[in-house]
């Protein structure tokens, strides 16, 4: 397969020297003489394990050239892979401009050609940006001939240093097409690559980059955060981190990384509160840390929000559970007893189904916690055969029960899933 690859910076050059070595013959194309007359020399414009000796082996076969002017190659390759940097503006957001320029580029080399192109774009960018900068682009320059072009977006998961070992065996590989659908280019030129493969839309493809190194600066931030504090106690962090990551059951694992209902309960919440006091207490200045239950209440926010909007004016809601987990009675720092709260501050009617809550079964500070909160509990709740036998405006189920019940309403949300 013949490719260009557009942007010889680390993503560019490491992708361009790879993709040689399986045998494929790529143009690499730079606005930059130095860079383009280093790689036509046999080597690399860029420090990386590894990639001076698979250029070097590339340029010697043929294999890898690099130019400023892709005008007299783009019609032969089958494939434009463009990795041009998007750097943080002053604003904080990304600087496009390098992608408005390469697409344009493109675009208006694409009119001669005879065969259709696939164009993939690597550069890390704002959800929505082939559809709404990227396409409408092409959509000018073609002038009806968008079936010269395949757009698709591929996001690279490269770290410096391992980035020849991570191009062969990456964690994932994500693909995003106009409506999900696959593309067979790029299907043959993984073809050797053992990793999941999702395919999804343009925006989900482009968010993934974000969560994913947004999650790994988290992850680095609050391991620092707990060292200081360990440091502060006289508590071996090393001691901790390897205590901490060998619970793959929770810890490091998918558990608690579903987008979906906010954390509470007896635990969580209390002991935040409590690492919040100890890090001020010693000095340890946990700003993460600090957010983490802030972070939580906008969560509720957002799922009220969402929730009311679907009820008319002196509309009826049921929900379904309210203790903190299913099968239990627990309502300390429940959020669905925020839930709860919120709908009766609005002056809706709220009806509520948990079997497991029984008010003359409360005890201690359950008890206080739940009529503190909720001073109507006993009026709000309701039996099964009430349940499904009134019509309601919406229905919020915290439990999944809605499937197995015979429910009378306009529309269920489950506020444990976010779609």
């Amino acid at each position: 397969m013949k490719i260009a690859v557009f942007g010889l910076g680390y993503v560019g050059m490491t992708a361009a020297a790879c993709l040689s070595r399986d045998g494929h013959e790529v143009i690499g194309v730079d606005v930059s003489d130095e860079k383009v007359a280093i790689v036509n020399a046999g080597k690399s414009p860029i420090t990386e394990p590894g990639l001076d000796e698979l250029v070097a082996r590339a340029v010697r076969k043929g294999l890898l050239s690099a130019t400023k002017d892709v005008s007299q190659h783009l019609d032969s390759c089958v494939m434009a892979i463009v990795c041009v940097g998007t750097p943080s503006a002053p604003d904080g957001s990304h600087n496009m401009s390098f992608i408005v320029e390469v697409s344009h580029q493109i675009a208006e080399l694409g009119l001669a050609r005879a065969t259709p192109l696939t164009i993939v774009f690597r550069s890390t960018m704002r959800p929505g940006t082939i559809e709404e900068l990227v396409l409408p682009i092409f959509e000018d320059a073609l002038k009806g001939r968008m079936d010269l072009i395949e757009l698709v977006y591929n996001p690279e998961f490269l770290r410096e240093s391992v980035a020849i070992e991570d191009f062969f065996h990456p964690p994932k590989i994500v693909v995003g097409t106009k409506n999900g659908e696959r593309c067979a280019a790029l299907d043959e030129l993984n073809a050797r690559i053992e990793a999941p493969v999702f395919y999804t839309t343009y925006r989900a493809a482009e968010m993934t980059k974000f969560v994913d190194n947004a999650f790994h600066a988290i992850k680095i931030a609050f391991a620092n955060e707990v060292g200081r504090v360990c440091d502060k106690l006289n508590i071996s962090a090393i001691t901790v981190h390897e205590i901490f990551i060998s619970d793959t059951k929770l810890n490091i694992s998918p558990n608690y990384l579903r987008p979906g209902g906010a954390f509470g309960g007896s635990c969580l919440p209390k002991d935040v509160r409590a690492l919040q006091y100890i890090a001020s207490d010693v000095g340890a200045h946990t700003h993460l840390v600090d957010s983490v239950l802030r972070s939580n209440d906008a969560h509720k926010n957002f799922l009220f929000e969402n929730c009311v909007k679907a009820v008319r004016a002196g509309g009826q809601v049921l929900m379904l559970g309210l203790s903190f987990k299913e099968d239990s009675d627990d309502l300390r720092e429940s959020p669905n007893i925020d839930l709860a709260r919120k709908f009766l501050q609005s002056h809706i009617g709220l009806s509520i189904y948990d079997p497991h809550v029984e008010p003359s079964k409360l005890l201690g500070q359950n008890l206080g916690y739940a009529f503190s909160n909720l001073p109507a509990l006993r009026k709000l709740l309701v039996s099964k055969s009430v349940a499904e036998s009134e019509l309601f405006d919406l229905v919020i189920d915290t439990r999944g029960w809605a499937r197995q019940m015979a429910l009378r309403t306009r529309r269920v949300i489950d506020v444990n899933t976010l779609s």
